[in-house]
């Protein structure tokens, strides 16, 4: 059914990295939301007024807040969709993570309110007339609510959309408050145990607790998130497939939006080779990562002494030492410089941000082993940062 969806409303619809596509997207999922939603809440506001049960009007009152999110969500994609101006270079691609945030916000206003109601319900109980066609509307409010669920799921994962994936953990979470009030209401009715209040406490909590974690995962990115290691772990395996390309660091990966990803990284390269053909190397993967990825990707490139095996082998015996102090640990941009006293070492070593020790110690730990494997030199060390979740490699 999705596919079909897809297929019938959504221009090239395989082109997730385009602004209109993805705003045809949004489009599709918002006015299928608008209209679920809004049947969904005309029939268990009827039901709710005449079972006198406050747990399944709450439930209405919340399928008229996700027409609502509908819209917002609507709304958040046409206004992502605007291409770069001049005073927004980078696009409009985080209104979608704003609309997903707003989404979530009102996820929480209705758990809020929902255990406002049923607290007052289990304080003052009262018993709740619960029908067959109540029923019925019931399980048929489940059923849309899943397939609701799979649909703003695989849409949110086409198109990498948190905003979807909000919608969808939403759809979920109406399905299951949905089925706990459904199932108090049959309890209270052949047990003769009024359980409208508890359960639908219960289900207030589970919708707060479901609606703080849209807003950690919708704030993410826009504070700045490091990106995630299986995307590290990817861009580092493209870059070093090309020819020529002997390691990488450095990346940084900065998200004005889905679809509007812009990084940089260094690329060491042989110092030796040919200054051309490495420049049309690094042409090449800054187009690729752009065709095929969508990332804006900058590439510095860092000269590496190939032909010296005495400066191979000493990185290779400091790379192996830092080791000892943190797997993590890695040293770049190493070189063997002359100075007026002799010789001098330098390089970078990256150092992760949760290190128990300080800069001062690791610099002093890292000269010393220079000054065992070369007695004669002076060393320099600069200390770098990783802005990305380093990988853990075997």
């Amino acid at each position: 059914m999705t596919d079909f969806i897809v297929g019938k409303f959504v221009k090239n619809h395989g082109d997730t990295h385009d602004a209109s596509v993805r705003c045809a997207y949004g489009r599709v999922s918002g006015i299928t939301g608008i209209i679920c939603n809004s049947v969904l809440f005309v029939l268990k506001l009827a039901v709710g007024l005449m079972s006198g049960s406050v747990s399944i009007a709450a439930d209405a009152v919340n399928n008229l807040s996700d027409a609502s999110s509908s819209v917002i969500s609507l709304i958040g994609f046409k206004l992502a969709s605007r291409p770069a101006d001049e005073g927004h270079p980078y696009g409009h691609g985080r209104y979608e993570y704003l609309s997903g945030l707003m989404i979530a916000l009102i996820i929480m206003v209705i758990g809020f309110e929902l255990l406002r109601d049923s607290i007052e319900r289990i304080i003052h109980p009262s018993a709740v007339e619960f029908t067959a066609a109540g029923a019925a509307v019931l399980v048929f409010a489940i059923i849309v609510k899943l397939w609701l669920m799979v649909f703003n799921g695989k849409l949110g994962k086409k198109i990498n959309s948190k905003t979807l994936l909000a919608t969808a953990a939403d759809s979920r979470n109406d399905a299951i408050a949905t089925a706990a009030v459904m199932a108090g209401a049959v309890i209270s009715r052949f047990a003769n145990v009024e359980l409208d209040g508890y359960l639908g406490a219960a289900v207030a909590l589970f919708i707060l607790y479901s609606g703080f974690g849209i807003v950690r995962g919708t704030l993410d990115p826009m504070l700045g998130k490091a990106p995630d290691e299986e995307q590290v772990d990817a861009i580092r395996k493209k870059i070093l497939g090309y020819d020529g390309v002997l390691g990488t660091h450095d990346l940084l990966v900065h998200d004005y939006g889905p679809g509007r990803q812009f990084a940089s990284v260094h690329v060491e390269m042989a110092a030796e080779g040919d200054v051309v053909k490495n420049h049309d190397i690094i042409d090449r993967i800054e187009h690729d990562f752009l065709k095929e990825n969508g990332i804006h990707m900058l590439v510095h490139f860092d000269p590496i002494q190939t032909e010296h095996s005495e400066v191979s082998d000493l990185r290779n015996q400091i790379s192996e030492e830092i080791k000892k102090l943190d797997s993590r640990m890695t040293i770049h941009d190493f070189k063997i410089e002359k100075s007026e006293g002799g010789e001098e070492v330098v390089f970078d070593c990256v150092v992760p941000h949760d290190m128990e020790i300080g800069e001062k110690e690791i610099v002093s730990y890292l000269k010393n082993v220079v000054k065992s494997k070369k007695p004669d030199c002076s060393c320099t060390v600069n200390i770098d940062r990783s802005y990305a979740e380093v990988p853990h490699f075997e």
